[in-house]
């Protein structure tokens, strides 16, 4: 059973691996500042949702897996607020010209 539990995390954090890069390729090759935005905030959060959920098969204690979800928690509102923030910002500059 522990070994399906590896297979498992292993698995789930590459597939979160995955999901980082393809975000940094999207931060690359989109055109403009929104679809960045959007391409980076999508990745990122289904990216370190895979990492958490790889990771907490392994967390030593209930504390640990806690601890991995506040981390998952915080990051996914902070990513929000940033998004919403920098959208509105570019929407209204665009306006001004």
């Amino acid at each position: 059973m522990n070994g399906l539990v590896d297979i498992a995390t292993m698995v789930l954090v590459s597939m979160g691996a995955v999901l980082f890069l393809a975000g940094a390729l999207g931060l690359l090759r989109f055109p403009d500042t929104l679809s960045r935005l959007h391409a980076v905030s999508k990745a990122d959060n289904l990216g370190l949702g895979l990492i958490v959920m790889g990771l907490l098969p392994q967390a030593e204690s209930v504390s640990g897996g806690l601890k991995l979800i506040c981390v998952w928690l915080l990051a996914q509102i902070s990513a929000a607020t940033a998004s919403q923030l920098l959208a509105r910002k570019i929407h209204r500059d665009e306006g001004r010209s």
